[in-house]
């Protein structure tokens, strides 16, 4: 499997990838799988690389006890100024059932979406 990384040409003032951020980030099931006793610092951090206006879209097992209280954490985006930003229970029939999900061990799967 190959994979391309198209990168953005500097911008005429010099300014690189990471001083105009980037557009969007997607993640499907990958931070639970990094040790970390706070994720929302991690997905903080992720977010901080976005450009203003840039969307996102992480789907992944957003249980209380993986990422600590989620609801609040939303409050916490909307309050830092982004904007739209939901959490979308994904075990409700969206992708599967709430059986399906305890018997893949995705209880607690979510998508946190929003725009910076």
């Amino acid at each position: 499997m190959k994979y391309f990384i198209r990168a953005q040409p500097p911008s005429p003032d010099g300014a690189g990838f990471f001083l105009r951020g980037a557009g969007a980030v997607t993640s499907n099931y990958v931070y639970h799988n990094i040790p970390s006793k706070d994720r929302q610092a991690i997905l903080l951090e992720t977010l901080r690389t976005l450009k203003k206006g840039g969307t996102f879209a992480i789907h992944d097992i957003m249980s209380n006890s993986k990422y600590g209280d989620m609801e609040s954490f939303v409050k916490k985006l909307k309050d830092m100024g982004y904007e739209e930003v939901k959490l979308v229970d994904t075990t409700n029939g969206m992708f599967m059932s709430k059986w399906e999900s305890t018997w893949m061990s995705l209880s607690g799967s979510a998508i946190l979406m929003g725009r910076k």
